[in-house]
C-alpha cells in the first residue's frame, strides 16, 4: 500500500485567482513577481543571495508551467530545462477569504462556503464587549493596539509600553484573526497561552477563525524580536476532512509544523512542531521514512508567509524558495515505489504587493514519486481536488468534495 507526503508551501501563490479583484488583489502574483524582481536585480542582498531566482528542481517538476497555466506566462528562469518530471497544474480556491485555515481545510477536502467574521480597519477595531470580556476574564489592566497592524511593526511601536504597563498588545488584519503579542519573560509565555484560550472563547461569537499567541523577547534599547513559540487556536473544521478519513481507516498520520493548530488537533495523529522551515522539513522526512503503508505526513512550511511575505521581503522570500528547492533531491530519496509527494500552497502573500496581508491567488500542484507519470492536469476547480487525489492514492473512500486526477 502506498504512502503520501503532502507539503504546503505557506503563501506560495502563483497568480491572482479569478475573483482576486473582489479582494483588492487583481494582479497579485507571489511567485511570478519574486522571479521578476530577482531577474531585475531587486532580489539581491549581500550575504544572502544574488541574481535570477534559481529553482531548477521545482522547474523540472513543472512549477513554471503551473504558473503559466494560472497567469499565461512562465516566470523568468522557471522554464524546465528538459522533460517535466512531475504531475503539474494549478488550483482555484472556492472558499471565501484568503486565510490559512480555509486554504488547508479545502486542500483536505472541505471547502467552507460561509465567510468568516472580520474586524473593521478602524480604531478601535474590536467590539467593546469583546475587549471588556477579555480584560475582565484575563485580569488585565487593559490592552494596547486594538487595530489592524503588522505584527513586527506593532511590537516595535508598543513593546516598551507593554513591558511597562503589563497590557498585552492585541491586533488584527484583513484575515479573520485576533492576535495577542506579549513578552515571554515579563508577561509570561504560559500566561499568554492562557489569555489566548480566553480570547478564543470570547471570539467564537464573532466567527473569528484564529486566535494567535505572538510571544516576543528583547528590550526597547536592544530591540524586540518574535520567538518561535507562536501558538494558533483555530476553530475546528465544520465537517470531515482527509485527516478524519485517515483516522477512521486506522491509518498513521504525522502532522508537522502548524498543521495540528490549523485543524484544532482533530485527527492530526502524531504532532511535531519544530521551529523554522528547514527543521520542519527535516522532521517530516524523518517521520516519513518509517511511516507505515497507507499513512500520511502532512507538512506546513510557514516561514514563507510569516518571515518573508508579511514582511514584504523579496530577497528573503527568494532565498527561502531556493533553500526548499535544494531539498527536493532529499525528498525524492525517501520516496519508495508507489509513494506520492504532493507540493502545493494555501494562498498567496505577494511581497511586492501593497499592504502586508495575504493575497487571493491560485496555487501550484506538483505531484511526483517513483512510478508517478508526468502530465499536465491543468486548472483544477477547487483546492479540494488535492485531498481527493491523496485519498484516491491511499485507497481511502472518496471525500465529500474534490475530484481526483489519477
Amino acid at each position: 500500500m502506498p504512502r503520501a507526503l503532502l507539503i504546503v508551501l505557506d503563501s506560495v501563490g502563483i497568480g491572482g485567482a479569478p475573483d482576486a479583484a473582489r479582494y483588492g488583489d487583481a494582479g497579485a502574483d507571489t511567485l511570478g513577481h519574486i522571479a521578476e524582481a530577482c531577474a531585475a536585480g531587486r532580489g539581491d542582498r549581500d550575504g544572502l543571495r544574488r541574481g535570477p531566482l534559481g529553482l531548477p528542481n521545482l522547474a523540472a517538476l513543472g512549477i513554471g508551467l503551473a504558473a503559466a497555466g494560472a497567469t499565461g506566462r512562465v516566470p523568468p528562469g522557471l522554464e524546465p530545462a528538459g522533460p517535466v518530471r512531475g504531475v503539474h497544474g494549478h488550483a482555484v480556491e472556492t472558499a471565501a477569504g484568503k486565510d490559512t485555515p480555509s486554504g488547508h481545510w479545502e486542500i483536505s477536502g472541505l471547502p467552507v462556503s460561509e465567510d468568516w467574521g472580520y474586524f473593521p480597519d478602524t480604531r478601535p477595531a474590536f467590539p467593546a464587549a469583546l475587549t471588556q470580556a477579555l480584560i475582565a476574564r484575563g485580569g488585565l489592566p487593559g490592552i494596547l493596539g486594538n487595530a489592524h497592524a503588522s505584527g513586527t511593526a506593532v511590537i516595535d511601536a508598543l513593546g516598551a509600553e507593554h513591558v511597562r504597563t503589563g497590557k498585552p498588545i492585541c491586533y488584527t488584519s484583513t484575515d479573520s484573526v485576533f492576535q495577542i503579542a506579549a513578552h515571554e519573560e515579563t508577561f509570561g509565555l504560559q500566561r499568554l497561552y492562557d489569555l489566548c484560550a480566553i480570547a478564543r472563547d470570547c471570539c467564537d461569537a464573532y466567527r473569528v477563525g484564529r486566535v494567535i499567541a505572538r510571544p516576543f523577547v528583547g528590550t526597547a534599547a536592544a530591540g524586540f524580536r518574535r520567538t518561535l513559540n507562536r501558538k494558533d487556536l483555530a476553530v475546528a473544521p465544520p465537517g470531515a476532512t482527509l485527516l478524519d478519513a485517515l483516522a477512521e481507516a486506522g491509518r498513521a498520520t504525522v502532522s508537522v509544523g502548524k498543521i495540528g493548530d490549523i485543524f484544532a488537533h482533530r485527527a492530526t495523529g502524531r504532532e511535531v512542531k519544530p521551529g523554522g522551515n528547514a527543521a520542519c522539513l527535516d522532521a517530516a522526512l524523518a517521520a516519513f521514512e518509517p511511516l507505515p503503508a497507507g499513512g500520511l505526513v502532512f507538512l506546513n512550511l510557514v516561514d514563507f508567509d510569516t518571515e518573508y511575505g508579511h514582511r514584504r521581503d523579496v530577497p528573503g522570500y527568494a532565498a527561502e524558495l531556493e533553500a526548499f528547492d535544494a531539498r527536493i533531491p532529499a525528498i525524492e530519496r525517501v520516496l519508495r515505489p508507489g509513494d506520492l509527494c504532493l507540493v502545493t500552497a494555501d494562498h498567496g502573500n505577494d511581497p511586492t504587493w501593497h499592504g502586508t496581508e495575504h493575497t487571493r491567488e491560485q496555487v501550484p500542484i506538483l505531484a511526483f514519486g517513483p512510478g508517478i507519470e508526468p502530465r499536465d492536469i491543468g486548472r483544477r476547480a477547487s483546492f479540494a481536488d488535492i485531498g481527493a487525489e491523496v485519498a484516491r492514492h491511499l485507497g481511502l473512500p472518496a471525500l465529500a468534495a474534490g475530484r481526483a486526477w489519477g
